[in-house]
């Protein structure tokens, strides 16, 4: 059962977004690979273009194990935010990161037993488990409260205060590793942008973790 902790947070957070929603300008953003197929699970987010300081709407992540997989592949937080690792497996995990925005062990554990982890830094971690190695995940830190993941059509929606941003995208498979940029301004109505990413090709051997 997720920590209660989950639910007040969200909550605050929804509160503090409502609250918001009335100043906010909206992006639609569209992700596609460099063939033009869509992108599932970019992250996309906007950072501030400037000395403008952005707010802590902290909402706490979950990444759960089911089935020998993490679920789901792709989280973004905010950073400062928790994320929880409930264990819906009938065996036992040991989630580990050697990524250098948070490292860390957790050892051998079942169900929710699992303390969160807190993430502090942004940047990229990479999960594995000590026990089953084809088991990968992808946890992307940023300094900022406006983000979101590309549905399965590549498209994502974000709301932000009507200023000057720059707009980020990133996924795991990304060539080089590094997020594209554009720079955007939002005002009152909904704007629109596009990303064309370059993917590295999927593995050979299905069995191989992605990326």
């Amino acid at each position: 059962m997720p920590s209660p902790f989950i639910s007040r947070a969200a909550a605050v957070t929804a509160f503090f977004l409502a609250g918001s929603a009335a100043a906010a300008g909206g992006i639609s953003v569209q992700v596609l690979d460099a063939g033009g197929k869509p992108v599932a699970d970019a992250v996309v987010y906007l950072e501030a273009d400037g000395p403008q300081q952005l707010p802590k709407a902290l909402k706490p992540g979950e990444i759960s194990q089911k089935g020998l997989k993490f679920l789901p592949l792709v989280t973004v937080i905010q950073t400062g935010s928790k994320i929880y690792f409930p264990n819906n497996d009938k065996v036992r995990h040991h989630i580990y990161s050697f990524s250098a925005p948070h490292k860390f062990d957790q050892k051998l554990y079942t169900g929710t037993t699992a303390e969160p982890q807190t993430f502090e830094k942004p940047g990229t971690v990479v999960l594995g488990c000590n026990i089953h190695d084809k088991m990968i995940a992808y946890v992307r830190i940023v300094d900022t409260p406006y983000f979101g993941k590309t549905d399965a059509g590549g498209s994502v929606a974000l709301e932000a205060p009507a200023g000057k941003y720059v707009l980020k995208a990133w996924h795991p498979g990304v060539a080089g590793g590094n997020a594209l940029e554009q720079p955007v301004r939002l005002a009152d109505g909904t704007a629109s942008a596009s990303f064309r990413m370059t993917l590295k090709p999927p593995p050979a051997d299905p069995d191989t973790p992605l990326y």
